[in-house]
């Protein structure tokens, strides 16, 4: 997480420019496709890629978005993909069940630095506007990349974190991000931006208590709500709705609303229309918690030191930062998870999964993998300890095991797998949506999965971006 201590520290809605959500609009309206690197375009269908196989991963393996896509199926026909299927409904319908299916399997992209998933509402709400309109790969490129950028950026300016409000910040920030696509793939003006934006303040919200209870299975579909919420609130600015002057830096707005006002402006603004953050993206190796990462790349080290004999293992230490926190606490419900969301939450199940199976995968999670007697008597054997000299960021992780000579073996990975520093190759983001695509509701064979991945890795110019997931 960023250091803090520059950040201003009176509530900085006093402070700020008067035309703060007018510059931001503006750049969401106006910023040319030629201003993206070629390195940011390649990010960006990167990550199209990596969201259209999870989602499709969800489809037939998320129980969880069922009444979702149920209730979506309910609003009529319409112009638009429920991904996994052939069956069409109208946009806002479709971005709310194909968000439910985003990060159901906890397996979409991350953004490190700092609480967020920046395309987790975002395309799922771009695919949806896509099918209705007609756009071209360009037009959508572009809007991903401004929609994903901003809600790295305001996660980014925060001064406080959302979550001492009582807020849960990852599907409140995508649902602007989210909204910021959707307004630019309309071609809103900047005025219609920004009541866009000011019409998402009107419905982002999500409460933390989504950490803390323990049956619902909310947390997995969160990114359902910010989906048609951002096409809602284009949808209605296009249709003349007026916002707010100021719906970011306002006396209401979004800063004094999540964030008791406090926020860096500078942050906000470093290098806008210059650069997009999600060049800066990572993807996973693993269908669970970016903060369970490094836990289970350390486990899988340490299990190769024991040469697989995870038997050996007399106890298990788990050292954390402070964001970590939520995925050992409480330790009963973290050791014995009663749902699969929680399990991808869960430090102490995901470290026994890398241990005892050697893996963490897509079949790991469901009621009968969760009741693996060896998981659970290997989770029982776990404690944690909070130590953020030791823990800093909230991506880092330490497991040390004692084995049953008194011997002790530790691994500490401070950068996991998959972050910018340490990227996947494409040729495995390829494997793991070709993964996905098999387990679809409506089934993709390999050599179909391979070839939709080639298209949208190749997407450029005037190509239809509707016509890329026709399958009917």
């Amino acid at each position: 997480m960023r250091d803090r201590t520059d950040v201003c520290s009176i509530p900085c809605w006093r402070r700020t420019a008067d035309m703060l959500s007018d510059r931001i609009a503006t750049h969401i309206a106006e910023m040319s496709y030629a201003a993206l690197s070629p390195h940011a375009l390649d990010m960006t269908r990167l990550a199209l890629l990596d969201a259209i196989g999870v989602m499709l991963g969800a489809s037939g393996l998320s129980p969880e978005a069922t009444p979702f896509r149920d209730l979506s199926l309910a609003s009529g026909t319409g112009p638009s993909l429920l991904l996994g299927g052939t069956k069409r409904v109208p946009a806002t319908a479709a971005a709310f069940a194909n968000g439910a299916l985003a990060h159901a399997l906890d397996f979409e992209d991350a953004f490190d630095r700092a609480p967020c998933h920046p395309n987790a509402a975002l395309v799922p709400a771009l695919l949806a506007l896509a099918d209705a309109r007609g756009v071209t790969a360009t037009e959508f490129l572009a809007a991903m990349a401004i929609g994903c950028d901003l809600t790295c950026r305001m996660a980014l300016a925060l001064g406080v974190p959302m979550e001492a409000g009582g807020w849960y910040p990852p599907p409140i920030l995508g649902a602007f991000g989210a909204t910021a696509g959707a307004a630019r793939l309309l071609g809103l003006d900047a005025a219609q931006t920004r009541s866009a934006l000011s019409l998402a303040l009107c419905q982002a919200t999500a409460p933390g208590e989504i950490k803390h209870s323990v049956a619902t299975t909310i947390r997995a579909v969160r990114e359902a709500f910010p989906a048609q919420a951002a096409v809602t609130a284009a949808l209605l600015a296009q249709s003349g709705v007026i916002g707010f002057e100021s719906p970011l830096e306002g006396e209401g707005g979004f800063y004094r609303l999540y964030a008791g006002g406090m926020f860096d402006e500078a942050v906000l603004l470093d290098g806008l229309g210059e650069r997009v953050h999600g060049e800066q993206l990572s993807f996973k190796r693993w269908p669970a918690c970016r903060g369970t990462h490094a836990y289970i790349e350390a486990a899988l080290r340490l299990r190769e030191r024991l040469g697989g004999a995870w038997q050996r293992i007399a106890g298990i230490t788990i050292t954390v930062g402070d964001v970590q926190r939520m995925l050992v606490e409480p330790p009963a419900r973290k050791q014995a998870p009663a749902t699969a969301i929680d399990a991808k939450f869960s430090i102490f199940y995901t470290v026994a999964c890398a241990l005892v199976r050697g893996a963490v995968g897509l079949q790991d999670f469901d009621g009968g993998a969760r009741a693996d007697a060896d998981l659970l008597a290997l989770t029982a054997r776990m404690a944690a300890i909070h130590d953020t000299a030791q823990v800093a960021t909230a991506f880092g992780g330490i497991v040390t095991v004692t084995l049953d000579d008194g011997s002790v073996l530790r691994e500490a990975v401070m950068v996991p797998l998959g972050h910018p520093d340490r990227p996947i190759a494409t040729a495995a983001l390829i494997d793991k949506f070709v993964a996905c695509a098999g387990e679809a509701a409506l089934p993709y064979s390999a050599a179909a999965a391979g070839a939709l991945a080639e298209r949208l890795l190749s997407l450029g110019g005037d190509t239809n971006v509707a016509m890329l997931l026709a399958r009917d």
